[in-house]
């Protein structure tokens, strides 16, 4: 790969300047915490303007060649949670797993060694450019180790990459077993009609992980639910009603609802309008017949004037 003769041609820089810029690229972040869907506290790692820039492009090489597996529905154009979801949806039982600390587990060295694998031809310069410009360092100091940040434009391609073999893997000896398997960036599902037959895959799992990366990633033991239609099922933030639809579940939908009578009422603050429209866009989106719900309760006009901009400020959210 031409790493440095592309990066030189699409930003009209040399590789002078090139070489020199890598040198601190990983301790271009600003960094800060917010909080988990859960509980505690998720560290991201911005990285400056310039670096975005030479992430990105990077990224537009990259994608020409590197694959990306069928089951992986996470930053991905016209795939999302709904298309995630929606793969589980016909299926009786489900097993939900999660990787600990993800993207803070991928290093250069696995990257690199998937690159590898992979056939590609790779320069000890074009390996060192890859490490500094995709790479965040944490550490206080300039010589610390590198790890994949959350906030990167690049990371989550990146991981992708990094997950090929193992989704390839995974989803045939799931194929084979009629399991439907698919992955949500760290969030891993499987699903099938068959009774009794999800308890031996996370053992399988597990057994992938080491063969494939010799522990580097793991999985977050807490985060493993088994589920049926005999219980609440849910993947990535959507339920799975019985009646094999998808749902945002009720509770959410009460609190959508409530926004909008207090918005109907003008005692819904400004700061929390656009909030509500992206509540209500995400809604619609995953079940488009909540809009046709809310326009019977509340009027066409109220759901349409929290749909478009408020108050000339703010554009329609777009999904």
């Amino acid at each position: 790969m031409q790493l440095y003769q592309f990066l030189s041609t699409e930003l009209s820089t040399s590789k002078q300047e090139i070489d020199k810029f890598i040198l601190s690229a990983p301790k271009m972040y600003k960094i800060y915490t917010i909080p988990k869907r859960t509980s505690g506290k998720r560290t991201i790692a911005h990285p400056a303007k310039k670096l975005k820039e030479y992430q990105r492009t990077l990224i537009s090489l990259l994608e020409q060649s590197l694959p990306v597996h069928d089951v992986a529905f996470a930053y991905k154009k016209n795939t999302g949670i709904k298309q995630n979801a929606a793969q589980h949806q016909q299926s009786k039982y489900l097993l939900k797993m999660d990787f600990q600390d993800f993207f803070h587990s991928i290093k250069p060295k696995l990257f690199l060694s998937i690159l590898e694998k992979l056939k590609v031809d790779l320069t000890q310069e074009d390996r060192y450019l890859l490490s500094q410009i995709l790479f965040w360092n944490p550490s206080k100091r300039s010589g610390g180790k590198l790890i994949l940040s959350i906030g990167a434009p690049s990371s989550p391609f990146i991981s992708n990459v990094i997950m090929f073999f193992f989704d390839q893997a995974l989803y045939t000896e799931c194929h084979r077993q009629n399991i439907t398997y698919t992955r949500y960036a760290d969030d891993i599902s499987f699903s099938t009609n068959t009774k009794n037959t999800l308890f031996e895959i996370p053992h399988l799992v597990k057994k992938l992980l080491v063969n494939h990366f010799n522990g580097a990633i793991t999985v977050n033991e807490s985060k493993t639910v088994f589920s049926s239609k005999a219980h609440n099922r849910h993947i990535t933030g959507i339920t799975l009603t019985n009646e094999n639809k998808l749902s945002i579940g009720r509770q959410k939908k009460r609190y959508i609802s409530s926004l909008i009578h207090q918005f109907n009422l003008g005692q819904l603050p400004t700061e929390d309008r656009q909030y509500l429209q992206g509540l209500l866009a995400f809604a619609c989106h995953i079940e488009p017949d909540f809009k046709q719900r809310m326009i019977k309760k509340y009027s066409f006009e109220t759901i349409n004037q929290i749909s478009t901009s408020m108050e000339g400020e703010d554009e329609p959210i777009r999904r």
